[in-house]
């Protein structure tokens, strides 16, 4: 579900990391420093080894076995096999992403009076000038809600990170129409609060750009 929560008026970078910035205009005073939830990564990580675990059983499960044999009536063992790859692989990679963070120094995100900078996951945009965004929705999957920043300029965020970042940005404009995809699952404020702030922050200052 996708719900358009405002509209600021509009106008109208390719780079790997470090995450792209330009806060040489920011401001101290007005910042809004939301940091990164050490807390919430390592349930991130926890949750991302069960499915290293899940997906390793069902790779390594014996065809004859008890398991796969009550699966036979689904599909046959080896798209089971195949499913337990692809889900390891994808802990695999949800342990990287955390592990990685947890040790990121970086706040996860910060509001100015000239943008905010995403540094929440980990194909985080960096540094967006509030002009260039066009709109904010909320897309929501079951109970989780992610903060989406329709721009005037999708290709150009699209074309931020490496190549695996690239492939998803791309995939993130494809389900929820922006490269730009923001959520509270790794910050130190609920979503409600987030949304409120980013709100406020472009009252304040996107009409003035």
């Amino acid at each position: 579900m996708f719900d358009i929560i405002g509209a600021p008026p509009s106008s109208a970078h390719s780079g790997a990391a470090p995450l792209p910035t330009n806060r040489a205009n920011m401001s101290a005073g007005n910042e809004r420093v939301i940091p990164l939830s050490r807390a919430k990564i390592a349930m991130t990580i926890a949750g991302a080894l069960l499915f290293v675990a899940a997906g390793a059983w069902f790779v390594m499960a014996d065809d004859y076995g008890s398991l796969m044999m009550s699966l036979r009536r689904f599909a046959a063992p080896v798209v089971f096999h195949a499913l337990g790859a692809a889900a390891a692989l994808c802990g695999v990679a949800g342990v990287v992403y955390g592990v990685r963070k947890l040790f990121d120094k970086r706040p996860g995100l910060i509001l100015s009076a000239e943008g905010l900078v995403d540094n929440s996951s980990g194909v985080a945009a960096g540094f967006i000038p509030w002009s260039e965004i066009t709109g904010v929705g909320i897309f929501q999957m079951q109970r989780q809600r992610m903060l989406i920043l329709s721009v005037a300029d999708p290709e150009k965020y699209i074309a931020r990170g490496n190549p695996l970042q690239r492939m998803l940005n791309r995939a993130n404009t494809g389900m929820v129409g922006s490269p730009i995809a923001i959520s509270s699952n790794a910050l130190q404020i609920p979503f409600e609060e987030l949304q409120t702030e980013v709100a406020s922050y472009m009252a304040r200052y996107a009409a003035a750009r």
